[in-house]
């Protein structure tokens, strides 16, 4: 049953900078990032703000959307030319429904993204610049390799400038 899902997504090769959702985006469909990274991002004020990273090997899911028929405010954007697997949610529902291997994958699918928002809120009240950007290092070890330095500021919160100088040890 679990190969009868996975050959049932639909796979797809991006460019880099491919914006696969928009903000305010109505999308039914699950996301697994086979090959590359991308970035989930908002708009606020006429500015694009990174909300947070997906790795490699990661499902996603516009949340909002699927569960609770609002529009996400998310958008989601592809870093490196990538590959990308996608099927409508309802459509994996069915496989999941009959396989207790799939109901416990999608379950720490849940667990993981509520735990990325839990952490994300934490860092936002509790952290400093400095340990945001280590928390990012120690969770994305990679990351200033893939991912331009302006996503990487905003993901933090933070200007250039100043991640300039904490990458140069002078916070």
């Amino acid at each position: 049953m679990e190969v009868l899902a996975m050959e049932a997504f639909k796979t797809e090769e991006l460019p880099k900078g491919h914006r696969l959702l928009s903000p305010y985006n109505f999308s039914q469909k699950v996301f697994y990032l086979e090959k590359g990274i991308a970035r989930t991002y908002y708009l606020k004020d006429g500015k694009d703000i990174t909300h947070s990273f997906i790795p490699e090997d990661s499902f996603f899911v516009s949340i909002e959307s699927v569960f609770f028929r609002n529009p996400s405010p998310y958008g989601v954007e592809v870093l490196e030319n990538s590959v990308v697997r996608t099927i409508v949610y309802q459509d994996l529902e069915k496989f999941i429904d009959g396989s207790q291997a799939l109901q416990k994958l999608s379950r720490l699918v849940m667990m993981n993204a509520v735990k990325t928002f839990s952490d994300k809120l934490y860092s936002i009240q509790f952290q400093s610049a400095q340990e945001r950007y280590n928390s990012m290092l120690e969770k994305f070890p990679d990351i200033m390799l893939r991912v331009p330095l302006g996503h990487i500021a905003s993901y933090l919160g933070i200007t250039q400038e100043t991640l300039s100088r904490i990458r140069a040890g002078k916070i």
